[in-house]
């Protein structure tokens, strides 16, 4: 099961924890040549509507940048921003932890 990786609040660039599940994801792709994956990356409900998609734009391109440099080929990864859009926790207010929980890029199998 590939688990998502968490940014910090208002940044794009891995973490030390997002790139350790990064690479187990790179292992798992490693051995299973033909399976390709889909990044959806996320933020919490923190700024403008606008600004959120650019910023998980940013988380997107990183993660999937992040996968190349460590040899998977461009044509087996791919992401996409989805903002606010789609919260892990939904709240209103939200606390920290709840925020936290938002900001992740997660990881879809397009093909095995």
């Amino acid at each position: 099961i590939l688990q998502p990786i968490y940014f910090e609040f208002n940044r794009s660039n891995i973490t030390a924890d997002g790139a350790a599940e990064l690479n187990k994801l790179v292992a798992v792709m490693n051995e299973n040549p033909n399976m390709v994956i889909f990044a959806k990356s996320h933020t919490d409900s923190r700024g403008s509507d606008k600004y959120n998609m650019n910023l998980s734009d940013r988380r997107a391109k990183s993660t999937v940048q992040y996968l190349i440099s460590k040899g998977i080929a461009k044509d087996r990864i791919s992401g996409q921003g989805f903002g606010e859009s789609e919260p892990k926790v939904a709240c209103k207010p939200c606390n920290e932890e709840q925020h936290a929980q938002n900001r992740r890029s997660e990881f879809l199998i397009v093909k095995k």
